[in-house]
């Protein structure tokens, strides 16, 4: 599990503090520790791939990247291994503030970076950017990904009612996805609304009940959750989604769980999923 330290919540603090206020005060990174992988695809994506040395244990894009040492998984840190890798920067997210704690007092600077929602996807790579010297390239890539996404939208029916998708992470308990999620900002852009549109948190567990009132046209599937498992028991044996078959499992959920640079690949994938909704 995670090491905790007392200082751990004032470290963090400063930690956020000194990168709102000066995200570029540094020279550019050399030697990056990516902490979470939509950070890892987010470096290769700008150019900046070369100067990674080491990853989080989920990492698989781009395929290169996954050879690299793993030195975070979701409970633990291997400050040790990392130190002796001499990064320069680690970057993650608000949740591993207790990692960035840890490598605060191992002598290694992290940056935080916020990725709930959809215009944190631009955001981070404008940031990312600037910290490793790539500003032009991330410039360029977000102009690349807004112009793919206008296209995409392009492409979506027009409908008196937008289909609404039910989000599975998890089947027992429930779990998925709220409109505070970048998830949810896909569904919308795709011509969708998420049936969990009633949930405030980014990401949070759902009540059986409250599934079988909203009774969502189409479930997407994580995986990895095998809800082909549990749908003869209630509240899945009760929707009509499952019923008239509407149920798509994500061949890649990276490209719609993960906010990063293959964004646009999730949402082409929901939009196909929509089009097969009866208007």
């Amino acid at each position: 599990m995670i090491v905790r330290f007392p200082a751990a919540a004032l470290l963090a603090a400063a930690l956020l503090a000194t990168v709102a206020a000066s995200p570029n005060a540094s020279p550019p990174a050399q030697r990056i520790v990516a902490m979470i992988p939509s950070v890892t695809e987010d470096l290769f994506a700008i150019g900046a791939g070369p100067r990674v040395v080491a990853v989080s244990a989920f990492t698989d894009y781009p395929p290169s990247a996954a050879r690299l040492p793993a030195v975070v998984s979701a409970g633990s840190i291997d400050a040790e291994r990392i130190v002796a890798l001499h990064p320069d920067l680690a970057i993650g997210i608000p949740a591993q503030r207790t990692f960035a704690a840890e490598l605060a007092r191992a002598g290694v600077r992290s940056v935080l970076l916020p990725d709930d929602a959809y215009d944190d996807i631009a955001r981070n790579l404008r940031t990312i950017g600037r910290l490793t010297g790539h500003v032009s390239e991330a410039n360029a890539l977000i102009e690349r990904l807004q112009a793919r996404t206008a296209a995409l939208r392009r492409t979506v029916r027009s409908r008196a009612r937008p289909p609404t998708a039910f989000v599975v992470l998890g089947a027992a308990p429930i779990f998925t996805v709220g409109r505070g999620s970048y998830i949810a900002n896909l569904i919308a852009l795709a011509g969708g609304r998420n049936a969990a549109d009633d949930v405030t948190l980014p990401y949070a567990r759902y009540s059986g009940e409250t599934l079988l009132a909203r009774q969502p046209d189409v479930l997407i599937v994580d995986p990895a959750v095998h809800l082909e498992a549990v749908l003869d028991r209630a509240p899945w044996n009760g929707l009509r989604a499952v019923r008239e078959h509407r149920i798509f499992t994500l061949r890649d959920p990276a490209i719609l769980e993960r906010p990063g640079p293959r964004y646009n690949d999730g949402l082409a994938w929901l939009i196909a999923a929509f089009a097969e909704v009866p208007a």
